[in-house]
């Protein structure tokens, strides 16, 4: 039993597990994706993840720390020159463990690991999703068969009543401005042969 122990020896000796993940590393660089058990994929999700921290500082010292570890020039020209790049700025969480069938033979879980940035399929925007209402309470009416209190409908009634007035305020003030020269012609007509008659009316007053 390995009750305590955090690290999966994966029933190889140091040498040989060391050389396994270093092998799985560099093909996990190079083809971005790989197919391999469960274990491995954990054990390798923990060997890989600080090699590519380490790339986002691209300087002799870091690249020679890395090619100790993956031992092949390939692997690490592609994660100081392409990758680090791509997780630029990605704060961990670099790889992905996708679960499939079991193997035949001994049933092992299979796994696709991969690198996030480069799976394009999920990469793609999802659509904005509407956030989800909770209703805060136990009520059994419908609301459809709502009853409205009295002051509910009292302000629609004013509502109803302000809009219905405002058109008819509209008009009034209008033919009121139109039909204001037509008052002061009329005023100055009338006003006219009253002015015209005051004279004679003065005449038959004296003569009298």
């Amino acid at each position: 039993m390995r009750h305590g122990c955090k690290v999966n020896k994966l029933s190889r000796t140091q040498a040989h597990r060391a050389a396994m993940l270093s092998n799985m590393a560099s093909s996990l660089i190079l083809h971005k994706r790989i197919n391999t058990t469960l274990a491995k994929a954990k054990a390798l999700r923990v060997y890989v993840e600080p090699l590519i921290t380490k790339s986002k500082t691209d300087s002799l010292n870091q690249r020679r720390v890395v090619f100790s570890y993956l031992q092949n020039k390939e692997a690490v020209t592609e994660l100081f020159r392409e990758i680090s790049q791509k997780v630029a700025n990605r704060n961990g969480g670099y790889t992905r463990i996708l679960k499939t069938e079991r193997r035949q033979g001994d049933g092992a879980e299979m796994v696709m690991m991969e690198l996030v940035d480069y799976n394009e399929n999920l990469l793609k925007e999802a659509k904005p999703q509407k956030a989800k209402t909770t209703r805060r309470g136990r009520s059994t009416k419908k609301t459809d068969d709502k009853v409205e209190t009295p002051a509910e409908v009292a302000v629609e009634t004013n509502v109803e009543a302000t809009i219905e007035e405002q058109p008819i305020v509209e008009q009034t003030t209008v033919e009121t401005a139109e039909a204001t020269p037509e008052v002061e012609a009329k005023a100055e007509t009338a006003e006219a042969p009253a002015t015209e008659q005051s004279p004679i009316e003065e005449e038959k007053k004296t003569e009298e």
